[in-house]
């Protein structure tokens, strides 16, 4: 184990632990450990920070996730329900429950879309708003916070290869 800056035992680092597999596994493929590991612990500790940050803005992520889209969108922050489950990346039955959800916290109003009948329509309410406004302040202060110990360059340099990264990883694993 390694000291954590805090004096804490971390984990073993993920080049320890490459060590490890390479002494004890010869030819065992150990290249990607020290590349994975870091991600998969920088993911837990930030799923875990913003859960924390969530709960004190009493908002949960999917809630969340849907003011976020509508409110990027812009004026009039409406989109259709299809349009939300494409953004946000969910099925249209988990955008149906989530709109459901929120329509009866007063966050979100739902309307026939003028598009055509089939089609709903999205937008936010004033109280939902104020919601959004105040948590996504909460969540990527926080958020920039956390990554405030890298430079602008360090974060430019990273930002392009975990967008390199992530089309990679996405392309290798895509069923199709």
């Amino acid at each position: 184990m390694v000291e954590d800056g805090a004096g804490d035992r971390a984990p073993y680092s993920a080049a320890e632990i490459a060590a490890a597999w390479h002494r004890e596994r010869p030819g065992t493929p150990t290249g990607s450990i020290e590349v994975v590991t870091p991600i998969w612990r920088l993911a837990k500790l930030f799923a875990d920070d913003r859960g924390r940050v969530l709960r004190e803005a009493e908002i949960d992520a999917a809630t969340l996730d849907l003011l976020s889209t509508l409110r990027r969108s812009g004026p009039p922050y409406v989109l259709t329900t299809r349009e939300l489950a494409r953004r946000t990346l969910v099925t249209a039955g988990a955008i149906s429950q989530r709109v459901a959800r929120a329509e009866r916290e007063g966050l979100v109003r739902r309307a026939p879309s003028a598009a055509g009948r089939r089609s709903v329509e999205v937008s936010l309410t004033e109280e939902g708003h104020a919601v959004i406004e105040r948590s996504v302040d909460a969540v990527l202060g926080r958020e920039a916070e956390l990554v405030a110990g890298l430079t602008a360059d360090e974060r430019t340099v990273l930002v392009g290869l975990l967008d390199r990264l992530l089309g990679q990883v996405a392309a290798r694993t895509a069923r199709g």
